[in-house]
This record gives C-alpha cells, sequence and structure tokens, in this order.
C-alpha cells in the first residue's frame, strides 16, 4: 500500500526500525537528553521564543486541543473560534465543555477566512483567539499572518492548532505572536500516531503557571515542572518519543523546516500539475502544501477511496458526513516521492479509462 492520507502517513525506514526495538525504560538521563533534544528542535522548526517551553502529550491531537483549551482560558475569557469544518467544531465543543464563554466565526465548506469577516469582532471585548490553522477535514489553510495581525490589534490570546499544517506551510510562532501552536506526531513528522505537542510562548507558560485545573493527566503545570529534566509526569508513549527524535533530527540535517517545507510544496505541485484534465475540482480556497482536497463530478468520492484502495494499493483520504461522497483528500506529508505520486495519478487515469472516475 502506498500512503497518501493526512495521518498516520507512511515514515522513513530509520523512524520504523525504531518501533521494532524493544522499548526502554525512560526514566534516565538517557531518556532525559532525548526529551530535551526534542524540545529544542520543536522550537527550532517552530521558530518559538527562547523563553518557550514545550510539552509532549500521550494523546491524539484532540488531547493536546482539550489540555491547551483548559489550561489558558477560564469562564472569565471570551474566545472566538473559527468554525470551518470538523475539527473547528471541535475547538468549539471542548470551550463548551470546559465553560469558557466562546463565539464560532462559522465558514461554508470549503470557504477562506476574510478579514472582513474579522472586522465584525473587533472591539467587543473578546480575549482569545481558537483556529485550527489548515482545516484538515475541507482542506482550508487559514492566512496566518492576517490572523496574527487581528489578534495583535485586539490584543488576543492567539492558539493556533497546525496539527496538519506543521513542517509543511510557513509558521513562525514569535513573529506571529502566538501564544500556543498544537501539533501530532503521525502528521508531517511522519511518525506513529500517540503523541501531540504543545509549544507555550512565555506568556502562555505564565497563564499555565497561574491557572488552576481540575485534571490530573491535563495539568500542563506537572507537565512543565517535569520537562525542566526532560521528563514527563506519567509513563509517555516512550517508543514514538524516540521516533519523533529520529525525525527531527533528519529535518534538521536535510537543512531544517525550510528544505522540509519545500520538498512537501514541490509534491503537492507536482500531483496537482498531474491531475489538471482529469475530471476533478480542487474544492478550497486556500490550500496547504501538505493536502488537495478534490471535489467529484458525476460519481462517488467514497467509490473512488474504496478503489484505490481494493483495487489499486493506495489509500487516499475520505470524507465522512455530507461530505462523504462528494470530497476525497490526498495528502503531501510522510515519506512520499514523486514516484509514488505517480503511481496515484496513473492510477487516477486509470479510472477515467474504467469509467469510474467521470
Amino acid at each position: 500500500m502506498i500512503n497518501f492520507t493526512v495521518g498516520p502517513v507512511q515514515s522513513s525506514d530509520a523512524v520504523r526500525a525504531i518501533g521494532a526495538e524493544q522499548v526502554p525504560y525512560f526514566r534516565t538521563s538517557e531518556f532525559s537528553e532525548v526529551m530535551l533534544e526534542n524540545e529544542r528542535l520543536v522550537k527550532k522548526f517552530a521558530k518559538a521564543s527562547d523563553d518557550s517551553r514545550v510539552v509532549f502529550i500521550t494523546g491524539s491531537g484532540t488531547a493536546s486541543m482539550e489540555a491547551t483549551v483548559m489550561n489558558v482560558f477560564t469562564e472569565k475569557d471570551k474566545v472566538l473560534v473559527v468554525n470551518g469544518g470538523s475539527f473547528g467544531h471541535r475547538f468549539a465543543e471542548i470551550c463548551r465543555i470546559h465553560e469558557v464563554p466562546y463565539t464560532e466565526i462559522k465558514l461554508e465548506t470549503g470557504k477562506n477566512l476574510t478579514a472582513e469577516m474579522l472586522n465584525e469582532y473587533r472591539g467587543c471585548g473578546y480575549t482569545g483567539f481558537l483556529v485550527n490553522i489548515h482545516e484538515t477535514s475541507t482542506g482550508v489553510h487559514y492566512n496566518p499572518e492576517m490572523i496574527a495581525q487581528f489578534c495583535k490589534a485586539e490584543n488576543l490570546f492567539l492558539v493556533v492548532d497546525a496539527i496538519s499544517s506543521f513542517l509543511a506551510d510557513d509558521f513562525n510562532m514569535e513573529q506571529l505572536a502566538a501564544s500556543v501552536m498544537i501539533t501530532g506526531s503521525q502528521k508531517a513528522l511522519a511518525c506513529p500516531p500517540g503523541v501531540s505537542v504543545i509549544v507555550l510562548s512565555g506568556d502562555a507558560v505564565k497563564r499555565v503557571e497561574s491557572n488552576s485545573v481540575k485534571s490530573m493527566y491535563f495539568d500542563l503545570k506537572d507537565a512543565l515542572k517535569n520537562m525542566e529534566r526532560g521528563q514527563t509526569p506519567f509513563t509517555p508513549a516512550v517508543g514514538i518519543l524516540l521516533q519523533i527524535n529520529q525525525r527531527l533530527k533528519e529535518i534538521d540535517t536535510i537543512g531544517g523546516v525550510e528544505e522540509e517545507r519545500n520538498k512537501i510544496a514541490n509534491l503537492a505541485n507536482h500531483f496537482r500539475a498531474g491531475i489538471k484534465d482529469l475530471p476533478l475540482d480542487i474544492c478550497s480556497e486556500s490550500m496547504s502544501n501538505g493536502m488537495t482536497p478534490l471535489a467529484t463530478r458525476n460519481c462517488s468520492a467514497n467509490d473512488i477511496f474504496l478503489t484505490l484502495k481494493d483495487e489499486y494499493g493506495i489509500w487516499v483520504c475520505p470524507n465522512g458526513g455530507e461530505l462523504k461522497d462528494k470530497v476525497f483528500r490526498v495528502g503531501h506529508i510522510g515519506c512520499l516521492t514523486r514516484e509514488d505520486n505517480q503511481v496515484l495519478i496513473d492510477a487516477l487515469h486509470d479510472l477515467v479509462r474504467r469509467g469510474i472516475l467521470k
């Protein structure tokens, strides 16, 4: 199988080899050194400030989304949530569950967030802003500079879920004045799922330390204290953290985040050029390098997903709900090559010849 989903994605041979090893004991100085190196490299690639801190949560991206909301916002806040799909809706649900006052900026499927939309909320007493910068369910990549400009002007605490765009798209945490950035192990980090990552600015650390959280596992104060010595409060996904270390060092060796982003962008452009004459429509007003969302015209998108899986040995990303038969998504992250791209491009052309894609 060739994996063109947006997570879990294909891993390098070196990362997979670590997954085959026995999991070592982790309350050691050696593991602490690995974790501190993980923190240093994540901060480097996120372009975070020197006083930023990194927390590694054993849990999916949603775990870190919830942990962040719990630790940096309270019932005294008033938060704007960009809801352009499944993951924006998830942030809104987390705020509702934890009784954080919020307002949703609801977007139509595939539509971009604009400055005019944001202007409606100026001077309204908001204190925070939550955004999935790449709404993975629809493929829309929002403009981080525009959002940052709005948040700076309104003095908003900006939380950016960059789970599917970290390493794939340009992101400078310090320049954007983002207070929090979240990502996950199974996206462009190209490791197995199971670990999510929270990068906290100095101001965010202060907020975490001053808030009281009714949770043991998700109290980030405890996580920050333990990370001072390169450890976690509870048993982490040790093997995945070792794989993340390998992957971060791979990226650093090839030239850092810029080279990784360029590689992903080149794969995306190659794929998009190869399908331009097919009966498929790119259905996002603003795309990430990491994914291409494709709408079918006269056939079921889910049937295309199933046929590629069952007959061609290729995974693409299906959709659920009302988009199930309308849209499938093709990822460009992970250990993929142009040769892999061509296999998928040829398969899609073959589906046209067979009258399945029409």
